[in-house]
């Protein structure tokens, strides 16, 4: 009797044993799975720090790529990076400032080459080097500066007067029917008056001063100005026009935002156009009764066979020209930076 319940007390005490060595194994098998799983969060975690220089170092570039990061810059990291970009397109501009001035280098070799070779009379086309040394002397005692000075004073005058009085003008004769109608007729008579031929009676009605010279610049001017206007204004893109108006804009909203606009640059080939005008007449007008100009200055030296005077005079009239057109491109550009090259 007490054998057999000592046998049953020993095989549950084996049992026992057995289930409790089973839960411990299976605790350690479970922290053995559960540790894996901590080490792979971990693992999991550390790349994501690892990222955050990167990524903070992206947005850095992408801060500093930034117009306002730019404009953030110290000023002596711009003037580096200015500096950097002229360096790379030196190559660029040095070819394209070549290939600019070869036509006009070409000119000034054949001008001192002629007279020197007898291809020309050098009396009355001496070579370019005779020339520059006249226009230095005029340079250098003051005569050029002086006679320079009177003509664009005059020129720019007149020239102002003409942008002034024809940009409004041309916009009501080209958006108004009615006044296009009424002032066609004297238009067609008036455009087709050369200026120098009126300058005879600008020269009787308003006398040899200052009066007659700018008043005859500013009608020769008007009419480049006016008659490019009021073509840019009649050829406005009618779509422009409809969803301008389907938007309800008023009478001078329509012409800010949408009419000056789309005329600006077939009206500014017309004040290019009155620019070279403005010098061209003056110095005609400034042969008649003027005692101080670029062309006062042509015609006397004419008048005393000073023959290189008179070239360096002429000269100095083309270079103005030029600086003045170059000055009225710029402007274009600045006012026009809106529109989309044709190569685009």
């Amino acid at each position: 009797m007490s054998s057999t319940t000592g046998t049953t007390e020993e095989k549950a005490g084996a049992t026992h044993g057995t289930d409790a060595t089973n839960t411990t194994d299976t605790t350690d098998t479970t922290n053995t799975v559960q540790a894996p799983s901590l080490t792979a969060s971990a693992e999991s975690a550390e790349p994501v720090t690892s990222t955050e220089p990167a990524s903070s170092a992206a947005a850095t570039r992408d801060a500093s790529s930034h117009p306002d990061a730019r404009r953030a810059l110290p000023p002596t990291a711009r003037v580096h990076r200015t500096a950097l970009r002229t360096v790379r397109r030196l190559p660029y501009l040095l070819l394209k400032g070549a290939t600019r001035s070869a036509a006009i280098v070409g000119l000034l070799l054949l001008w001192e080459i002629a007279p020197r070779a007898g291809l020309v009379d050098r009396t009355f086309l001496p070579p370019f080097s005779e020339v520059a040394d006249a226009w230095w002397g005029l340079a250098t005692d003051g005569q050029l500066a002086d006679n320079a000075r009177a003509s664009l004073a005059r020129s720019f005058s007149g020239f102002g007067v003409a942008v002034a009085v024809a940009v409004p003008l041309g916009l009501l004769i080209g958006w108004y029917r009615p006044v296009a109608d009424l002032l066609g007729p004297l238009l067609e008579v008036f455009r087709n008056t050369a200026a120098l031929a009126l300058l005879p009676v600008f020269v009787l009605l308003l006398g040899i001063g200052e009066t007659s010279k700018i008043s005859i610049v500013v009608y020769a001017c008007t009419w480049p100005i006016l008659l490019n206007t009021i073509s840019a204004v009649r050829h406005v893109d009618p779509t422009l026009l409809k969803l301008a108006k389907s938007m309800d804009l008023s009478a001078p909203r329509l012409f800010q935002k949408v009419i000056l606009p789309a005329s600006a640059p077939v009206m500014f080939t017309g004040i290019r156009l009155a620019g070279a005008v403005s010098i061209l007449v003056l110095v005609a007008a400034e042969m008649i009764g003027a005692k101080a100009g670029l062309g006062y200055l042509i015609n006397a030296s004419q008048y005393n066979f000073a023959i290189p005077q008179m070239y360096a005079g002429i000269v100095t009239i083309s270079a103005v020209g030029v600086l003045f057109n170059q000055f009225l491109v710029t402007v274009e550009r600045r006012l026009s930076s809106w529109r989309v090259p044709a190569g685009n």
